[in-house]
């Protein structure tokens, strides 16, 4: 049986999602209009939304219903 291989990560997930939304809007910047520059900017907003949620899930103001 083969053992997985596992690393910590040194930053949050939420960090981690924002720096990809950067990269991707820089990357984006540099692209002509088109399909690709709409992909590009389509997987920075995803990036920002999973990094909101993210921030939302493990807020300590979320209670679990009663």
């Amino acid at each position: 049986m083969q053992k997985r291989r596992r690393f910590k990560q040194t930053t949050s997930l939420e960090e981690r999602l924002a720096e990809e939304a950067r990269r991707l809007r820089e990357e984006a910047k540099l692209l002509p209009h088109g399909p690709a520059r709409e992909e590009t900017l389509r997987r920075a907003r995803q990036a920002e939304t999973g990094s909101h949620m993210s921030e939302w899930l493990t807020s300590p103001g979320l209670r679990p219903p009663e």
